[in-house]
C-alpha cells in the first residue's frame, strides 16, 4: 500500500470522525482548517498527487459529510459566522462539478420546508454568482476524449441545464430569484462565454480544448425552449468576438457543429431568430448546412416548407445565409446530385393548385415572401438562365389564386405577380393591379429592391421599382352601383336609387357539378371517394338532401349517423364542424328513434375521444329542439348555414329574394293596413313520443367507469355537459306524457351527485332541477314527486347560502324561486 495514499485516507477518516463527534468549535475549526491545504489554498499546500487524490476519491464524500452536519447549532459553535464560512469554501473553491452535484443532491434530498435546505439553497446561488458554473463546463472542456465519463458528462448536463425546473419543483415558494428561468439561462449563457474564453485562450497557448459539453449543454437549453434567454446573451457578443476573428468563428463553427442532432432544430432556428443578419449569420454558423444532413434538412426544408413561424428579418437571414457562399448557394438556387434546389421547391409549391386549395392562407403567404426574397439574390446571369422556368412555375401559381374566390388568396397573386415580373422581367411594361393595401402588402412590395447577389455585386440586377399610381380603395372589380336619377321626378317609386353593390367578399366556388344528387351518393362520398372535391360537394349537399329524401335517410341513418360521427376533416372545409354537426342533426331529427338509440349507446362505448362523446350530447339536443318546435312538421328546419349561397341542394331562401320582398314592401302604398301579426305556429311535439329514446340510455351507465372514460373521475368536463343536456332535454319534453318519469329518474340523478366537487357540474344539475319544475305539470308534481321535490329544497337552501361559486347559487335561488310558485299547492312545503 502506498504510503502517502493511506496517509491522505487516514486523515480524512479522521476528520470526519471528529466532525461527526465533537461539538468543540475550535476544535472543528482547526480540523477543517488543515484540510484546505488539499486544495492548495493554504501557505502549506500538499503534494500534488495528494491533491489529485484528496478530489478524486474523499472530495464528494467529505462534503457529504459536511452537509449532515448543517444545523443551526453546529454553525453557532463559532461567532460572526466563522464556522458558515469555512464550511461554504469547501463548495465554492474544490472541484467545481462534484461540488455542483453534491449541492444539487442535498437539495433535492432535502426534507421541505426546512434550514438545510433553505442554506444549502443560498450556497448553491453563491456557487453560481461567483462563476463556479463556467468551473464546472470548463473541468469537461479540458477532459480529453480517453479520459472523460459519459455518465458523468450527461449526470452533469441533466442538472445544468434542468436547474430551474428541479428547483422550483423543490422549493416550491420558496425559491430563490436567481433560480428562475428568466435569470438562470441569461446567466448560463454569460458563463459559457467565459468557458469559450478560456477555450480560445488555450488554443492559444498550444493546448488541446474540446466544446462538445457546451454543445450539449447549448442543445438541451435550446430544446427546452430557453433559446432566447441563452443565445440573447450569447449572439450579439458572438457577434462581436467573431468579426476580426479566426479563431474565434472556428471555435463557434465547432460549437454549433459539435451540436446533438436532436437538438439541431431548435439551435439552428435561435440563431436564425437572434442573428440580426444573414452576414452575422454566415460568420457565426459557417458552412454548417454542407457537413451536417440534418443541419441541411433544418436550414432547406423544415424552416421554409414544414413550419411558417419564421418573421420577414429572419426569412430573409436564412435565405441570405444560404445565398452568401457558393457551396452553400447550391441548395438554394441549383439541384445537385445529392441536394435539392430550395427555390425549386418553393416554386411548384406556389404553383399547385392543391396547395391552394388546401393549405392554410398564412402558410401561402410565408412561401410568397421566401419565393420574392429568393428572386432578390439571382443574378442577372442566373436570372436569363431560369427566366422562361420561373415565369412558368409563378404565372402558374398567379392565375390559380386570381382564379380564387377569396379576395385574400387574390391579392397574394396580384402582389407577387407585380413584383415578381418587376424583377424578372426589369425592361418590360410593369404589371399593375389595384387592391387594398395594408402592413402585409407594404412588406412585400418592399421586397421589391433587390439585394445584390451573392456571386458579385456587379451582377445584381438594377434598381427597379413598381410603377407607382393612386392607391385604390378597392380592388380591380368595378362593384360601384348605378348612379341615381334626378330627384323630386314623378317615376320616384319605380326608381332605382338606393340599389347598393351586391357582396361578393364570400362568393364560394360552385360544387354542382361534383355533388351527389342522393343520400346514397353522398354516403358512398364520405366513405369512399378518393376525390376530394367530391367529399366536400358531398359534405355541403348533405343536410339538404336528408329533409329532401326522408324516406331514403331512414334507410341508411344509423349507418349515416356513423359515418358522420367519426367523419375527419380531411381537406380545409370553411366551417367543417358546423357541416358535420347540422347533417348529424338532421339525419337524427329524420329517423329519431334509431339513430337515438345508436348514438347514446357509442355515448358509453369504448374508443371514443371526448370531443366525440360531447359531439353527441350537442347533436342530440340541437336534434330534440327542433322535433319539439311547434309546428315543425312539413317544413325545413329553421337553421342557418354558414354559407347558403354555396351549399348545393340547400333549402335556403337566396338572400336576393328577401332584398326584393323588402324593396316591393318599401314602394307599395297602402291606404290601410290589417293586423300584422301572425298567428303562432302550433302542431304536436314530435319529441313527445321518441324522447325516451333520447333521455333513458344516458343516464344507465354513468357510474361505471371504462378504460378511458370515467364520468366519475377524471372526465367531469363530459359530466357537466351530460347534466346540462339532461336539463335541455326535461325541459324540451314539457307537458309529454314522458315528462313525469324523466323528472323522477333526473332528481335520482341528481341526488347522487348534489355534492360534486366541481362547480360546472353543479351547475347543470341546478338547472336539471329547475327543468323539472319547469316541465312536469303541477298536479304530477304533487302527486308523484313530491318525496323527491322536499329531498331537493333542503339542498338547494344549502347550495343558495354557503356554495362557493357564485353561478351556483344563483341557479338554486331561481330554483328556490319556482318551488316558491307552488307553495299554495304544495302545502307541505310551506312549513320549515
Amino acid at each position: 500500500m502506498d504510503p502517502e495514499v493511506s496517509a491522505v485516507r487516514l486523515t480524512i477518516w479522521e476528520a470526519v470522525h471528529i466532525l461527526s463527534s465533537s461539538e468543540d468549535g475550535g476544535r472543528i475549526f482547526c480540523t477543517l482548517g488543515s484540510l484546505k491545504r488539499y486544495l492548495g489554498e493554504t501557505e502549506n499546500p500538499a503534494l500534488p498527487e495528494e491533491q489529485e487524490e484528496f478530489a478524486r476519491i474523499h472530495f464528494s464524500t467529505f462534503l457529504r459529510c459536511l452537509v449532515g452536519k448543517l444545523s443551526p447549532d453546529w454553525l453557532e459553535l463559532l461567532p460572526d459566522g466563522q464556522m458558515e464560512e469555512l464550511w461554504a469554501s469547501f463548495f465554492l473553491e474544490g472541484p467545481a462539478d462534484q461540488a455542483f452535484l453534491v449541492l444539487m443532491e442535498s437539495i433535492e434530498g432535502a426534507a421541505s420546508p426546512s434550514f438545510r435546505l433553505m442554506k444549502m439553497a443560498q450556497l448553491l446561488a453563491r456557487f453560481l454568482s461567483v462563476g463556479r458554473m463556467a468551473a464546472v463546463m470548463e473541468g469537461q472542456c479540458r477532459q480529453q476524449a480517453g479520459t472523460a465519463f459519459p455518465l458523468l458528462q450527461e449526470t452533469l448536463l441533466t442538472k445544468v441545464v434542468g436547474l430551474p425546473d428541479r428547483l422550483g419543483n423543490h422549493l416550491q415558494r420558496e425559491n430563490l430569484a436567481t433560480f428562475f428561468p428568466q435569470n438562470y439561462f441569461p446567466l448560463l449563457g454569460e458563463e459559457v462565454l467565459r468557458v469559450l474564453q478560456v477555450v480560445v485562450d488555450s488554443l492559444r497557448g498550444g493546448l488541446d480544448c474540446s466544446v462538445s459539453f457546451l454543445s450539449q449543454v447549448l442543445g438541451k437549453a435550446c430544446v427546452h425552449g430557453r433559446q432566447k434567454e441563452v443565445l440573447g446573451v450569447l449572439v450579439p457578443r458572438l457577434t462581436v468576438l467573431t468579426q476580426g476573428s479566426c479563431l474565434w468563428q472556428r471555435v463557434c463553427w465547432c460549437l454549433v457543429e459539435r451540436v446533438p442532432d436532436w437538438a439541431m432544430e431548435a439551435v439552428l432556428k435561435g440563431f436564425v431568430e437572434a442573428a440580426p443578419g444573414p452576414e452575422v449569420l454566415s460568420r457565426l454558423l459557417g458552412n454548417l448546412v454542407t457537413k451536417s444532413k440534418k443541419a441541411q434538412f433544418v436550414m432547406t426544408r423544415k424552416l421554409l416548407f414544414l413550419q411558417y413561424s419564421c418573421t420577414m428579418p429572419m426569412l430573409q437571414s436564412l435565405l441570405g445565409y444560404l445565398a452568401m457562399d457558393s457551396q452553400r448557394r447550391s441548395l438554394l438556387m441549383q439541384a445537385g446530385p445529392t441536394t435539392h434546389q430550395a427555390l425549386k421547391e418553393l416554386l411548384e409549391t406556389w404553383g399547385s393548385s392543391s396547395a391552394i386549395r388546401h393549405v392554410p392562407l398564412v402558410q401561402q403567404r410565408y412561401v410568397s415572401k421566401a419565393i420574392l426574397i429568393c428572386l432578390t439574390h439571382l443574378g442577372e446571369a442566373e436570372l436569363r438562365d431560369s427566366r422562361d422556368e420561373l415565369l412558368a412555375s409563378l404565372m402558374e401559381g398567379v392565375k390559380s389564386r386570381l382564379d380564387s374566390s377569396l379576395p385574400p388568396v387574390r391579392r397574394l397573386g396580384m402582389i407577387v405577380a407585380e413584383v415578381a415580373s418587376a424583377r424578372i422581367h426589369p425592361e418590360g411594361p410593369p404589371l399593375k393591379f389595384q387592391y387594398e393595401e395594408d402592413e402585409l402588402t407594404r412588406e412585400m412590395l418592399a421586397l421589391a429592391m433587390p439585394r445584390p447577389a451573392a456571386d458579385g455585386p456587379s451582377e445584381a440586377g438594377p434598381s427597379f421599382a413598381l410603377v407607382s399610381g393612386e392607391t385604390p380603395d378597392r380592388e380591380s372589380v368595378d362593384c360601384s352601383g348605378p348612379q341615381p336619377g334626378p330627384e323630386g321626378s314623378d317615376s320616384e317609386l319605380d326608381s332605382d336609387d338606393e340599389f347598393v353593390p351586391y357582396d361578393m367578399s364570400v362568393d364560394r366556388e360552385r360544387r354542382s357539378s361534383k355533388a351527389p344528387s342522393y343520400v346514397r351518393g353522398c354516403l358512398e362520398a364520405l366513405t369512399g371517394s378518393e376525390d376530394w372535391e367530391r367529399w366536400e360537394a358531398a359534405l355541403w349537399a348533405l343536410e339538404g338532401l336528408i329533409f329532401r329524401s326522408p324516406a331514403a335517410t331512414q334507410e341508411v341513418s344509423v349507418e349515416l349517423a356513423k359515418v358522420l360521427l367519426h367523419l375527419e376533416e380531411k381537406t380545409a372545409v370553411a366551417g367543417f364542424d358546423g357541416l358535420r354537426q347540422r347533417a348529424l342533426v338532421a339525419v337524427t331529427v329524420t329517423d329519431p328513434a334509431r339513430v337515438a338509440e345508436y348514438l347514446t349507446a357509442q355515448f358509453y362505448a369504448l374508443n371514443y375521444s371526448l370531443r366525440q362523446r360531447m359531439d353527441i350530447l350537442d347533436v342530440l339536443t340541437l336534434a330534440a329542439q327542433e322535433l319539439s318546435r311547434p309546428g315543425r312538421l312539413g317544413k325545413a328546419p329553421q337553421r342557418g348555414s354558414p354559407d347558403p349561397g354555396s351549399q348545393p341542394g340547400g333549402a335556403v331562401v337566396p338572400a336576393w329574394r328577401a332584398v326584393v320582398e323588402e324593396r316591393i314592401r318599401r314602394k307599395t302604398r297602402r291606404f290601410s293596413k290589417g293586423s300584422a301579426g301572425r298567428a303562432p305556429a302550433v302542431g304536436p311535439n314530435e319529441f313527445n313520443s321518441v324522447a325516451g329514446y333520447f333521455f333513458f340510455p344516458l343516464l344507465q351507465h354513468f357510474d361505471r367507469p371504462l378504460v378511458t372514460f370515467d364520468l366519475l373521475g377524471d372526465d367531469q368536463l363530459v359530466l357537466g355537459r351530460l347534466a346540462h343536456t339532461l336539463g335541455a332535454l326535461m325541459y324540451l319534453a314539457v307537458n309529454t306524457m314522458v315528462a313525469v318519469p324523466m323528472g323522477k329518474a333526473l332528481l335520482e340523478f341528481v341526488w347522487a351527485l348534489r355534492f360534486h366537487g366541481d362547480a360546472y357540474v353543479r351547475r347543470g344539475l341546478l338547472s336539471a332541477v329547475s327543468a323539472v319544475l319547469l316541465s312536469v305539470p303541477t298536479e304530477q308534481l304533487l302527486s308523484d314527486l313530491l318525496d323527491e321535490l322536499l329531498e331537493a329544497r333542503s339542498w338547494l337552501g344549502d347550495v343558495a347560502e354557503k356554495d362557493p361559486d357564485e353561478d351556483c347559487r344563483l341557479l338554486a335561488v331561481k330554483a328556490l324561486l319556482l318551488l316558491e310558485k307552488l307553495r299554495d299547492k304544495l302545502l307541505p312545503l310551506s312549513s320549515p
